[in-house]
């Protein structure tokens, strides 16, 4: 059986990995889509969870306004509510601890927590990931913010084309089977046919939204 000691290094591990990730949102937040330092940190204190910060500085980047980023943003981080759903039962935990964890529900901490075999276990998988990414991806926006003010024009280092850049890394690693890369492969081509048709960042919640229903609704049929 897997010790406590080894669920530990584990989720620390995936914490430093992706906690260091926020250099980049800070300096594509700031440099990119114009927001400030302290509008980049508060949606990371705040929202906090990677892609869906991606979403909105995409979004505000190419041209949308914010409140497109917004719906962007909303629709994508959705999928974290399943998440907390999916992993109550193993948590098992009440009142205003459970309150006050589901800001750290986010891919790596449910990924770390869902595969334990005991309550214990699980806890301490999603609170030593989320809690290590949530102070990590803090501190590296700050200071990708901070560095991001101070590049000037993104196009000239092509920093103009790594907010996508950026989101396809975090996306790629979720198309795990053939049916999700089907789905996102939908989603995409009903955004780029949106494209011509409507304001920018408009066709990227057409298409989101048009992926998270063929999600819901293209469930595999358990075989017999």
């Amino acid at each position: 059986m897997t010790s406590d000691r080894s669920v530990i290094v584990d989720s620390l591990g995936v914490g430093l990995a992706t906690g260091a990730y926020g250099v980049s949102f800070g300096a594509l937040s700031t440099s990119s889509s114009g927001l400030t330092v302290l509008q980049t940190c508060v949606m990371s204190l705040f929202v906090f969870t990677g892609a869906t910060q991606f979403a909105f500085i995409g979004t505000v980047a190419s041209g949308g306004n914010p409140v497109a980023g917004a719906l962007t943003a909303t629709l994508l981080g959705s999928r974290n509510l399943f998440y907390g759903l999916s992993i109550a039962q193993k948590l098992r935990l009440s009142g205003p601890a459970r309150l006050a964890s589901a800001h750290l529900v986010i891919d790596e901490s449910t990924a770390t927590s869902v595969t334990r075999d005991t309550t214990r276990q699980a806890r301490l998988g999603f609170f030593w990931t989320g809690l290590s990414i949530f102070v990590l991806w803090n501190i590296t926006t700050l200071l990708g913010a901070i560095a991001g003010e101070n590049i000037g024009d993104p196009k000239t280092y092509g920093l103009d084309a790594a907010v996508g850049a950026a989101f396809l890394g975090l996306l790629w690693p979720r198309l795990a089977t053939w049916q999700g890369r089907l789905v996102a492969l939908v989603g995409a081509a009903v955004a780029l046919g949106a494209i011509p048709l409507t304001s920018p960042g408009i066709p990227i919640i057409i298409g989101g939204a048009v992926a998270v229903l063929l999600g819901m609704l293209w469930q595999p049929r358990e075989r017999t």
